[in-house]
């Protein structure tokens, strides 16, 4: 039965560590990562992730581990690494071939590869397939298995877990796919849902954000239009929600792993198969352009203020791309730096929960302590951390040179009706 199977998770981040342990609970597994030093954090309880606590993690019969030849005590596979876009925002499928071409290592008849990574429609079956098939010499269908089972992650949501969401499984066999659904529907308490094809359940995942990022692009490019029109654009939202159906999305940046990702995926293979999407495409370039308009209407606010642009100091809290989670990859939050930058401005930036190095690593911005900030002539409110909202406008005043000056509520949580008198609030 399928429930028997001894199981391996192949990548232990945001995705593949509740996956893990999850499974955990009921059988001991296989948790694989090529990064050893996260396998040595891991070991040690820590997840810097902050998705699993560390009671849990010292308490999960996992096998950590970044050696392949572990792989080989099981026989189920759960693949989970990230799938990026490059500097071209094209796929960026090095991980997922990587994670393919090490499980190919550990498969032996009767195995079984589930991927739970994001592709595009098509990608599972015609970039993984070949590679586990080169390198293990094995032919799938017959020797070995594959299916597909989108992640479903939300980063940060204690509400929604692994187990407390629906789960969408897929295979290229009826009968592979009735044991899929089994391990899953062991621990996933939300259901099962068994998807036809692997090209539909690719497909599913890849729109599901897809629909996400257009929404968020309409309500943006709403703000935009509002910010010429001067009206608030949340009040303008918080007056047309008193309708049934009226969808509650909000303006703001839009990053991250996935909403900001996913579409260039489905885009990539439609202009592949002929089609050159039109609104998909027109939703992304909106969304990404946000960051711009932040900085520009701080810049007109100090120039409106009589203040010097150059020189100026602007102090943006916040930079991982969603509140209280300490993930920085394609933060849409240093698009307001690099625009910033180009006026010549003086940047600082804090986060408290994000990590220097990787920041520094990554885009070349150095994180402040709150200690080290100097008096700002602006300020720009990014990410609603819990611990900015708490503080609120004391916060925002403390940081402001002579308590006066401009303030950007990105994510519209300070108290419009508590401004500090000499500070202009400016709102998505």
């Amino acid at each position: 039965m399928g429930i028997n199977r001894k199981i391996s998770v192949v990548g232990l981040g945001y995705v593949g560590l509740p996956v893990a342990v999850a499974f955990s609970r009921q059988t001991r597994l296989v948790g694989f990562d090529i990064n050893s030093t996260r396998i040595a954090d891991l070991l040690q309880g820590t997840d810097a992730t902050g998705e699993v606590v560390r009671a849990e993690l010292l308490n999960a019969d996992i096998l950590f581990t970044s050696d392949p030849e572990d792989l080989k005590q099981a026989n189920f596979h759960i693949i989970a690494v990230p799938t990026p876009i490059d500097e071209a925002r094209q796929p960026d499928l090095t991980p997922i071939r990587r994670a393919s071409e090490i499980i190919a290592t550990a498969l032996k008849p009767g195995d079984i590869v589930v991927y739970e990574s994001t592709v595009y429609p098509g990608a599972t079956e015609e970039e993984c397939i070949p590679l586990l098939e080169k390198n293990s010499e094995l032919k799938a269908g017959q020797d070995f298995f594959v299916g597909y089972s989108p992640e479903r992650i939300n980063p940060g949501d204690k509400q929604h877990g692994f187990t407390a969401i629906k789960k969408v499984v897929s295979a290229q066999q009826k009968h592979i796919l009735k044991i899929i659904a089994e391990v899953y529907g062991s621990v996933v308490t939300a259901g099962i849902h068994m998807a036809p094809t692997i090209k539909v359940a690719e497909a599913a995942k890849v729109i599901e954000n897809t629909q996400r990022d257009i929404n968020i692009s309409l309500i943006n490019e709403l703000a935009l239009i509002f910010d010429r029109l001067n009206i608030d654009t949340g009040d303008v939202l918080e007056a047309a929600g008193t309708k049934w159906n009226f969808l509650p999305f909000k303006p703001g940046l839009v990053g991250g792993h996935c909403i900001g990702v996913d579409p260039y995926y489905l885009t990539y293979k439609a202009e592949a198969s002929g089609y050159s999407p039109q609104v998909i495409l027109a939703g992304r370039r909106i969304n990404d352009g946000m960051g711009n308009f932040v900085a520009s209407k701080v810049i007109k606010s100090l120039i409106s203020a009589g203040l010097a642009v150059k020189g100026a100091t602007v102090t943006i809290l916040g930079f991982t791309f969603k509140e209280n989670v300490p993930d920085t990859r394609n933060t849409r939050v240093i698009d307001i730096v690099r625009s910033l930058e180009d006026y010549k401005v003086n940047v600082q930036l804090h986060d408290p929960i994000a990590d220097t190095n990787i920041t520094f690593k990554e885009y070349g911005v150095n994180l402040m302590d709150v200690k080290e900030l100097k008096p700002g002539n602006a300020i720009i409110l990014a990410v609603a951390h819990t611990e900015f909202c708490v503080q609120g406008w004391d916060l925002i005043s403390k940081l402001l040179k002579d308590g006066r000056g401009v303030v950007f509520d990105v994510q519209r949580v300070l108290e419009r009706e508590k401004i500090p008198a000499g500070i202009e609030l400016l709102r998505m």
